[in-house]
């Protein structure tokens, strides 16, 4: 699949390393506001995350919102998601999982939601994967993607001192113009696309990196932390994150 820039023993690998996947998401968890606003002001009732597992935001629009919630992805582990519905206060009945190829698989259902986060920048096509998304949505659906912005100084820190992760990602996907005109061939109505967050760095399987890259990952995001305390701003340059939000046209 010339598309995909990781395979499923690549995510098999990652999840398989991963301690402590079982959390209890709070009501503020990463996009929170976002989502909030599109739930309320679209009366979403449906949604599915794509390729999410262990299906954080999944858990977090059902805890929180109570929408009926899928979860698509083609590495699903029962255990892990069930330790995480339940030190959540939910059940398996609560999350409809599938677990499939997102490339040999019909959306036979469409739903008032789509969101990915974290997905469509490990593939090569960034309009294939997106209008793969948008195939879920239904006429009046609502589509929210976010992807890493490695654009910014994260970016160069991963580049730098975890090439092997930083090369798992398609860099030119990370750019508002391309996806806004991808949602806009689709057809979509309402596209916006900006950056996200203040500042972040992060490493993954920090603790297995040398002590001195560790030791300078923190000073850069102190440093990074004390800068936009006194420029604010959201930008390119700095902020960790993209969001692109759609609407489709109808009902």
């Amino acid at each position: 699949m010339a598309n995909l820039l990781t395979d499923r023993q690549f995510w098999v690998n990652y999840w398989e390393s991963k301690k402590g996947l079982a959390v209890k998401l709070p009501s503020n968890y990463l996009f929170n506001r976002q989502l909030a606003h599109v739930i309320k002001e679209n009366k979403v009732k449906t949604a599915i995350e794509l390729g999410g597992f262990p299906g954080y935001y999944a858990v977090f629009l059902k805890k929180y919102f109570k929408l009926y919630v899928t979860l698509l992805d083609y590495f699903v582990h029962p255990p892990v998601i069930n330790d995480l519905l339940e030190k959540n206060g939910l059940t398996e009945k609560d999350i409809h999982i599938i677990e499939t190829d997102l490339f040999n698989y019909h959306a036979e259902i469409q739903y008032d939601l789509v969101l990915s986060c974290g997905l469509i920048e490990h593939f090569n096509d960034t309009a294939d994967i997106i209008n793969r998304h948008i195939a879920f949505v239904k006429p009046g659906g609502i589509l929210f993607i976010t992807l890493p912005n490695f654009k910014a100084v994260n970016g160069w820190f991963q580049k730098k001192f975890d090439k092997e992760n930083y090369d798992k990602h398609n860099i030119d996907s990370m750019d508002l113009e391309l996806l806004k005109s991808v949602c806009e061939k689709a057809g979509l109505k309402d596209v916006e696309a900006g950056y996200f967050g203040k500042f972040s760095v992060w490493l993954e399987s920090e603790k297995e990196k040398p002590v001195g890259v560790r030791i300078f990952k923190k000073l850069v995001w102190l440093t990074g932390k004390v800068f936009t305390k006194i420029v604010p701003a959201e930008r390119k340059s700095l902020s960790p994150y993209i969001i692109l939000t759609a609407r489709k046209p109808g009902r």
